[in-house]
């Protein structure tokens, strides 16, 4: 028991210690960010027409609070399409770019893997529209935007900033803690074979596990990733899928249930295929 103490809750405190300043420092930024473009943002995908994939994939890629939950909103009320609302949900990353900034992750894989999830995101999207392109001259559009996105940024920067920071750092104090005890218990190559590391297939386990209606999914697939527990194809795949409660929303708020079902496997599947052919390509090439 000494041990584990010593080796399990001494590491997860310390990590969580030197993360700390690293994850204020990005929040402060991504605040930043936010406060500049979340009313330009609203407007320009409500009034994105048939380049709205190409809109929402651009803007998910933005740290803004709630953008997935606002485009939820707009799609309910029929201002942005199926496709447009798919591509912000391949394109948003939750709270994956400040894990990956305070891990020190190079800018080079920061940037790759936002690339890949952008145009994931527009061709997908743009793929959506097009085959529903009948289907959506016939919705009835409704211009109300709702604002409330429960992030309470409105507090000041500083304020929303620490809030952020505090929250995360919770998540990823806890992530890594169950990380270090299975590791310790358990041992890290039986965890990779839970998430079928060494596997082309194991993009399918973690689209899955991105579907979890909660950031701390996005949190557990990066610092898996940065621990290097799964790989890159599995990263991307649940990246891909996790919208954080975006989708809840969605099926909380869309009294059509078939296409909730639509989107939810759309999202999984193009997540599992995208991180599939990256492994694919890994292996051939």
């Amino acid at each position: 028991m000494n041990e584990f103490i010593e080796e399990v809750v001494k590491d997860t405190l310390l990590d969580g210690i030197k993360l700390l300043p690293f994850l204020l420092v990005a929040f402060i930024i991504i605040e930043l960010i936010e406060h500049k473009l979340n009313n330009k943002s609203k407007k320009l995908i409500a009034k994105s027409g048939i380049f709205g994939p190409f809109f929402g994939s651009l803007l998910g890629l933005f740290p803004q609070c709630g953008f997935g939950v606002m485009a939820s909103n707009l799609y309910v009320t029929r201002v942005i399409s199926m496709g447009t609302l798919i591509a912000v949900y391949l394109s948003t990353s939750d709270e994956m770019l400040p894990v990956m900034l305070s891990g020190k992750a190079s800018p080079s894989t920061i940037v790759k893997i936002l690339a890949v999830k952008f145009f994931v995101g527009m061709i997908t999207g743009f793929v959506i529209d097009f085959l529903l392109r009948n289907v959506n001259k016939n919705k009835k559009f409704d211009y109300h935007m709702c604002d409330d996105e429960h992030c309470h940024c409105e507090n000041g920067i500083i304020k929303s900033a620490v809030k952020h920071t505090l929250k995360t750092l919770l998540f990823i104090v806890i992530a890594i803690f169950a990380l270090n005890t299975l590791v310790f218990f358990v041992g890290e190559d039986n965890i990779s074979n839970l998430f079928m590391k060494d596997s082309i297939f194991a993009p399918f386990i973690s689209s899955l596990f991105g579907l979890f209606p909660n950031c701390a999914a996005s949190v557990i697939i990066t610092e898996l990733y940065l621990e290097g527990a799964i790989s890159v194809g599995s990263l991307i795949a649940g990246l891909l899928s996790g919208s954080g409660v975006a989708i809840l929303l969605l099926f909380k708020s869309n009294e059509n249930m078939k296409d909730n079902i639509f989107i939810l496997l759309t999202v999984y599947l193009v997540g599992a295929f995208a991180g599939f052919g990256i492994e694919l390509i890994k292996l051939l090439f």
